[in-house]
């Protein structure tokens, strides 16, 4: 996969971040792994594995969309994006900015009074091995969603200037891939001329 290119202070952050979080799936495929191990083989089942995984996955998707976003590997709709003119281009983006600016005061808003009661409780999650999921998940949504905006709001700032994008469906595949599927049509094109 060829990733995007660096260009602000955020989108160090956002590789940084990614980074980790790769290893993260590491550790709970290993943990989920473990416990597979004792309780099928050692007859001995854990208390924590399944609620840790569940933990540290949540914080995995959660994080994924700051990857997602500094990529930009957001949802568009190409069909209208593409056909319009780089001023238009410009001014979907500040709309899709706005919005998810908005969206995250809007969530930051609603979710800051609960946030920090579950933090400042330390609030667990009432089971038997007892995590504190949800004092550590709630602030985590809040840190997340703004640091998307951050993120979207240098994406705009950095693309402001470069031409006009258009997009083919097979972009979106792997190279490889792609050369084989052009590569297949076009056979099957000279195919269907001969018939």
């Amino acid at each position: 996969m060829v990733e995007h290119e660096v260009t602000s202070w955020m989108d160090r952050i956002s590789i940084a971040i990614s980074r980790v979080t790769m290893y993260i799936v590491a550790f709970i495929v290993a943990i989920i792994f473990y416990e597979v191990v004792m309780r099928y083989i050692f007859e001995k089942p854990t208390l924590w594995v399944n609620e840790m995984s569940l933990w540290v996955a949540g914080a995995v998707y959660l994080l994924a969309g700051l990857y997602v976003m500094q990529q930009r590997a957001h949802i568009r709709i190409f069909m209208l994006y593409d056909v319009v003119s780089r001023t238009w281009q410009r001014i979907f983006d500040v709309i899709s900015t706005l919005c998810i600016c908005i969206f995250a005061a809007a969530v930051v808003w609603g979710g800051f009074n609960e946030a920090w009661v579950k933090l400042m409780r330390w609030e667990a999650f009432g089971t038997a091995w007892d995590p504190p999921i949800p004092a550590t998940m709630k602030p985590l949504v809040l840190i997340t969603v703004v640091l998307i905006a951050l993120q979207a709001v240098m994406n705009l700032i950095s693309d402001w200037h470069k031409d006009k994008e258009t997009h083919e469906i097979v972009e979106d595949i792997t190279p490889e891939l792609s050369d084989e599927i052009l590569h297949s049509d076009s056979v099957g094109l000279d195919s269907n001329s001969t018939r």
